[in-house]
Parts: structure tokens; C-alpha cells; sequence
């Protein structure tokens, strides 16, 4: 797949790119009812699985190589999702996936010192000497105090003292349940299924991601159910396939809406407390907890329904969330938003398993980022990309983010005055880093492009004929997914 910040295609000689975290899958089964676990896509392994718990919907079989696709153009067609991100590949030889648990190898037991038994054996003899001694004594006494019944301690009555401190995870999560709301889509084909979402503004905006409505965006029908169970119709305000971000609008919202404080994700670190909640299988108003395992991953995934996939540079976290979290908050310890659950890692299904659960390695869209697009699908109901003005290649191998020979149906790889252009780069110049992070393949160029605005002015490194050179680069922009 080739494209930079825009695009999905690529060409048939590119190598795909090693599975990143798929997006929950589009949203399963309605509230309340049990949910029925979707088949996994075959030939899956260590691929990531959506989080929205998914009825019978397409599978997310990756799609076959296309051309590369230049910054100019917005064509969506679904290239595979990456078989395992860079930041996942470190086999034996530097090169092999390290997602699956190795398999452990048989080690023989080391001969035992001599005496031990007899120690052991004392000690045990011992205890149960002991034991015997004290039960007896225990039944003596008891009986020389006329006790034949148990005597049990109650707690106090007192509901002063059930009261859950607000910096507790009990307390947060009372505070943040009723702002988040259990998605139900149902497309005008039958198909459709449950995901989460939060409320966004006083007005009635809802946040959640765009996997989890896609299915009924055009056609079709979608519900929020809140914490209390009372049950609004929803339409789509705005959504970016890229970003994978949705915006709803409440139908004749209820009046005191709360709407759940952000963060800036900017600010999180690594080892900060998270508090995950959503409808895992359609379990609705689920909450765990975990905490920040890591920052700034690459991630691209598909949508679930066979169209473009998304790219973040995503926050990690081993908080359990699962199909049906999708959309859902990612809090912190104050109950303030730093991400949309979106991607987990699956080791694929096994036998008697359709669809594979939470392995402690889930992916979500920042905040900062996510906002950024929510304000602009509010403002004209659609996304706006920023763009370097160039094709790159989806060849996670390369050592970087290669620009390509040439775009999609033969046009530049460098747009014409655009910013790349502009900025002196040019086809097969290898850039390595963006600003201060390293860049190690085509997703991850992309990622860190799309956590900025146009406008931004930014730092690429790139290698030509062996040497490094530094270009500044002004940000342009694209409207539109299409």
C-alpha cells in the first residue's frame, strides 16, 4: 500500500506491513441481549481484533496490495492492515513476531538434597500435631463455655460509610457511567451490532468511533442506551474513516446532559492508572482497569466493513477491553478522558472460539487528536487531514518511510509546489524521523502526521544516497475521505 497521510492503496511489489491492531469490529447485537461472537477472519494470526462486539458482519480479511495512492487523491481502497506493527517484530533474527507467549521448554527436575524429605516430612508432622493439639484445645474450650452455634460479626448499616472516596476507581466510574452510552447500529441490511460511546457536549454530541456506526451511517438505524436504560435515537453528524472517529447527535437529547471532562493526552505517561468502560460483548456499562503500557504506538487497521483503514499513533493499555468496547472513554485517575478505545491485539481464534478476546494489549485514538477531529465534523461534517504532499510505501522493511516512484495511476509521488515538494524532497528519499520520533515504515509517517493540523510546521529526516539531510516542511491539508 502506498500513500502518505491520505491514502490506502499501494502496489503489488510493496510488502505488507506487519498486522497492527484491528479495529473492533462494527458494533454486535443489541443491548442486553446475549451476544453472538463473530467468526475471526481467516489466515488471522496476532492480528488485532476489532472492539465492537460484531454480529455476523464481514470479516476483516486483508485486502488484496493496490497502487499507491498520491497525497492529492483520497480513494479508500482497503489495503491490509500491517501483519505485525514494527514495534512487534523481534523474532529470533529480528524479523519474527513476538506477540504470541513462547512455548516453554521442558526442563528437568535438579536432584534433590538429601534430608530434605525427612525435614519436609517433620514439618508436616508437626503442623498437623499442632492442629490437632489446637483443635482439641478449641473444642474444650468451646464446650466448657456451653457454645455450639457461630457467632458472626455484621458491618455497620451506617450508608455514611459505604461512601466511595471520588479519587477511587468506584468513584470515578459512578461519576463517568452516566455520560457513557451503549450504541446499538442496525444497518438497513440486517446487519449491525453494539459499541460504546460518551457524551460529548451539553447539545447532545456523542464520540465514539466510526467502526462502530459505519454500518448504519447511510441506512439503517442507531440507538444510545445510557446507564439508567432509557433509550434516544442517534444520527450521524460526521465521520472520518481515516482518523476512525464518528460524531452522533441525540434525537430530542435529554435536558443535563454531563458531558465527561477531557484530558490532554499529551501529558500522559507511561505507568499512569486507566479506567476502561464499555460493553464488551455487549455486556454494557463494563469498567476495568489498567494502566498506560505504552505511548505513541503506529497502528493501522481496518474499518470492519471492508473500506480504508485508519492510522494512530495510539495510547497502550493493558486494561482489559474487548469486542463492544469500541468508542468507549479511556479515563484516567481523575475520570478525565485521554483516549477512544479503539484496536486490540488478538493471537487469533482457536478452536471453538469465533472471536478472540482481551490478551492485555488494547489501542486508543488520544484525546488531543480525537478532539481536534470531533470539532471539525461538529463544524462542517467532514475530516480534514494534514498532508506532506507525498506517496509512501507501506514496506514496513525499508528502515523508514520511503517515498514512492510514482503515485497512483502514474502520477508524481511528489505533488507538484506541495509541501514535500516545496521542501526539496524527492522519489526514493527515505525519511526516518519526524520531529524527534523515528519513523520505521509508511503507518507510522502517517500516524504521526495525523496528530497534527495543517499549517503545523515540522522536521523530517530522511537518507539520500547515503547521506541524512533535514528538510522544514509546512503541513497542507486534504478535505474529505474521498
Amino acid at each position: 500500500m502506498s500513500t502518505e497521510n491520505e491514502g490506502n492503496e499501494r502496489t503489488a511489489a510493496e510488502a505488507v506491513p506487519s498486522v497492527p491492531p484491528v479495529p473492533a469490529d462494527a458494533p454486535q447485537g443489541s443491548p442486553g441481549s446475549t451476544p453472538a461472537p463473530a467468526p475471526s477472519p481467516e489466515g488471522e494470526s496476532a492480528a488485532t481484533t476489532p472492539m465492537a462486539a460484531v454480529p455476523p458482519t464481514p470479516p476483516h480479511a486483508p485486502s488484496h496490495p493496490h497502487a499507491p495512492q498520491s497525497a492529492a487523491e483520497a480513494n479508500w481502497p482497503p489495503p491490509p492492515p500491517p501483519a505485525v506493527p514494527a514495534y512487534a517484530s523481534h523474532g529470533a533474527e529480528g524479523g519474527g513476531p513476538v506477540w504470541g507467549a513462547p512455548s516453554q521448554p521442558y526442563a528437568p527436575e535438579a536432584p534433590r538434597k538429601r534430608g530434605l524429605g525427612g525435614l519436609v516430612a517433620a514439618v508436616a508432622v508437626a503442623a498437623l500435631v499442632a492442629g490437632g493439639i489446637g483443635g482439641a484445645f478449641g473444642y474444650w474450650a468451646a464446650d466448657r463455655n456451653g457454645s455450639s452455634g457461630s457467632t458472626t460479626v455484621s458491618a455497620s448499616a451506617n450508608q455514611q460509610d459505604l461512601k466511595r472516596d471520588p479519587g477511587t476507581v468506584a468513584g470515578v466510574a459512578a461519576k463517568a457511567l452516566p455520560s457513557v452510552v451503549t450504541i446499538d447500529a442496525q444497518g438497513g441490511d440486517g446487519e449491525g451490532g453494539t459499541g460504546t460511546g460518551f457524551v460529548y457536549d451539553k447539545q447532545g454530541h456523542i464520540l465514539t468511533n466510526n467502526h462502530v456506526v459505519a454500518s448504519a451511517a447511510d441506512s439503517g438505524r442507531l440507538t444510545a442506551t445510557f446507564s439508567n436504560g432509557k433509550k434516544y435515537g442517534a444520527e450521524v453528524v460526521g465521520r472520518a474513516q481515516g482518523y476512525d472517529v464518528a460524531v452522533l447527535k441525540l434525537k430530542n437529547p435529554p435536558s443535563g446532559l454531563t458531558p465527561l471532562p477531557l484530558g490532554n493526552s499529551d501529558q500522559v505517561a507511561v505507568g499512569d492508572s486507566t479506567i476502561a468502560i464499555g460493553a464488551p460483548f455487549g455486556l454494557s456499562n463494563t469498567v476495568t482497569t489498567g494502566i498506560i503500557s505504552a505511548k505513541n504506538r503506529p497502528v493501522a487497521s481496518g474499518d470492519g466493513s471492508g473500506g480504508s483503514n485508519s492510522y494512530m499513533s495510539a495510547l497502550q493499555t493493558d486494561a482489559s477491553i474487548n469486542p463492544g468496547n469500541s468508542g468507549g472513554p479511556l479515563l484516567d485517575a481523575r475520570g478525565a478522558v485521554i483516549g477512544i478505545n479503539s484496536a486490540i491485539q488478538s493471537t487469533g481464534s482457536s478452536v471453538g472460539q469465533t472471536q478472540a478476546g482481551s490478551i492485555g494489549l488494547g489501542f486508543a485514538i488520544p484525546v488531543n487528536q480525537a478532539t481536534n477531529v470531533a470539532q471539525q465534523l461538529i463544524k462542517t461534517g467532514k475530516p480534514v487531514y494534514p498532508v506532506i504532499g507525498a506517496t509512501v510505501t507501506m514496506d514496513e522493511k525499508s528502515g523508514g518511510a520511503v517515498i514512492s516512484d510514482q503515485g497512483a495511476g502514474g502520477t508524481a509521488a511528489v505533488s507538484k509546489d506541495g509541501p514535500a515538494d516545496r521542501a526539496g524532497l524527492k522519489a526514493g528519499d527515505v525519511i526516518t524521523k519526524f520531529n524527534d520520533t523515528v519513523i520505521d515504515s509508511g503507518p507510522t509517517l502517517i500516524g504521526e502526521i495525523w496528530t497534527h493540523k495543517p499549517g503545523d510546521r515540522v522536521t523530517l529526516t530522511y537518507q539520500r544516497d547515503g547521506r541524512t539531510e533535514t528538510a522544514e516542511v509546512t503541513l497542507g491539508e486534504r478535505n474529505g475521505d474521498n
